[in-house]
């Protein structure tokens, strides 16, 4: 008898438990119809309702994390872009922090990074929009335009009192993700640059690294991974892999089980243990500190530059019913140690950092690149 008692009073609390957070859910809800009416009965100006209906869903997405955010249908349909390596804009991977946009990464040899525009930067204002309060989707959105024309950004960057203004024309982005060179002078080093995580990466770098040995008595190896926004987790898996004889690479973790799962590597390093130095900066993201990590936490490379971004999450491109669609963070990147990427990043076994107004990767100004030679070189 005092078990069904305890059950029934358990149930109780249960019921009033859920009923007691539905009312407040609902009394939430009357609450934002109130401020609806005020504003459409007080405000001063008139508003458009479907419009400020779409900002109140992105300001719940966005309150969730950077990368979150809602599409309008309008806004979806022009954003149906991919990874296949080829697209229009600026060349600039953006996300955001604080209701303002946050240059991830400008792409090498793109519009941005040739303008200047440096990782870390902070967009204030797109031509004459300001920035403040605007979507990431709609920020993207400024960005764009015909192929051929100019957009002034306005940027303020840290340690630096004025904005800076650039003027960027905008292209077709063809991104090149692999390019190669032997270096060192005492020493054979293959010197690979990955600039992206696209469709095509794993076989342009792999099919390299298998050149390099075959042709070249390589001696070890700098991979360069700074200014690389990521792209496709299975790139960095495969690239990962390539130089790990067993053990794990990445995990994810969702709430969902689909979401959560532990990737590993497969017998075999290709390289047969030869040195590797990884070179990261601010504007190494995502799939680049997972390989960054990987190979950390295996003590298979060192890594070398400055802290990494700091995304460790995964993003899926949710279609709504109205024809819109929503980008909603579904899971997070954990590195084999366990570490999570999010917010923290990669910190390199040695910290350089980029130093020189002329400073620019893979040039004899690149004080990064310097650094790791003479590791070899020592």
């Amino acid at each position: 008898m005092k078990k069904i008692t305890l059950y029934i009073i358990l149930f109780l609390n249960l019921t009033f438990t859920y009923s007691y957070s539905n009312n407040k859910l609902y009394e939430k809800i009357d609450l934002f119809g109130e401020v609806i009416e005020k504003i459409k009965k007080d405000y001063v100006d008139d508003v458009n309702e479907s419009t400020m209906m779409d900002s109140a869903i992105n300001g719940v997405l966005q309150s969730l994390d950077p990368y979150s955010a809602y599409m309008s249908p309008e806004l979806f349909s022009e954003m149906q872009t991919d990874t296949r390596g080829e697209f229009g804009g600026l060349g600039i991977e953006i996300g955001m922090e604080s209701g303002v946009v946050k240059v991830i990464s400008p792409i090498d040899d793109t519009p941005a990074a040739k303008a200047g525009i440096k990782a870390g930067d902070y967009i204030v204002k797109i031509g004459n929009e300001q920035v403040q309060g605007k979507s990431l989707m709609e920020a993207v959105k400024l960005m764009r335009g015909p192929v051929g024309t100019s957009i002034e950004l306005t940027i303020r960057r840290k340690n630096v009192k004025k904005p800076l203004k650039f003027k960027v024309t905008r292209k077709i982005i063809e991104i090149k993700s692999v390019n190669s060179e032997i270096v060192g002078k005492r020493k054979n080093l293959g010197y690979i640059r990955l600039k992206s995580f696209n469709e095509n990466s794993d076989k342009q770098f792999l099919d390299i690294v298998k050149k390099l040995e075959k042709d070249s008595k390589i001696n070890g190896y700098i991979l360069d991974l700074r200014n690389n926004p990521g792209g496709l987790l299975t790139q960095a898996i495969n690239i990962t892999d390539f130089f790990l004889n067993d053990g794990e690479i990445v995990s994810t973790k969702g709430r969902k089980a689909s979401e959560t799962r532990k990737f590993f590597a497969r017998k075999g390093d290709q390289v047969k243990g030869k040195p590797i130095i990884v070179l990261i900066n601010n504007g190494s993201a995502s799939a680049s500190e997972i390989f960054a990590g990987a190979l950390k936490d295996h003590k298979r490379a060192i890594i070398l530059g400055e802290n990494s971004y700091g995304k460790g999450s995964v993003q899926s491109i949710i279609p709504l019913r109205n024809g819109g669609g929503m980008r909603l963070t579904i899971s997070k990147y954990y590195l084999p140690s366990g570490d999570s990427i999010s917010e923290v990043g990669v910190t390199p076994d040695i910290i350089v950092e980029e130093k020189g107004d002329d400073f620019k990767i893979n040039s004899k100004s690149d004080n990064q690149l310097n650094y790791a030679l003479k590791l070899f070189n020592s």
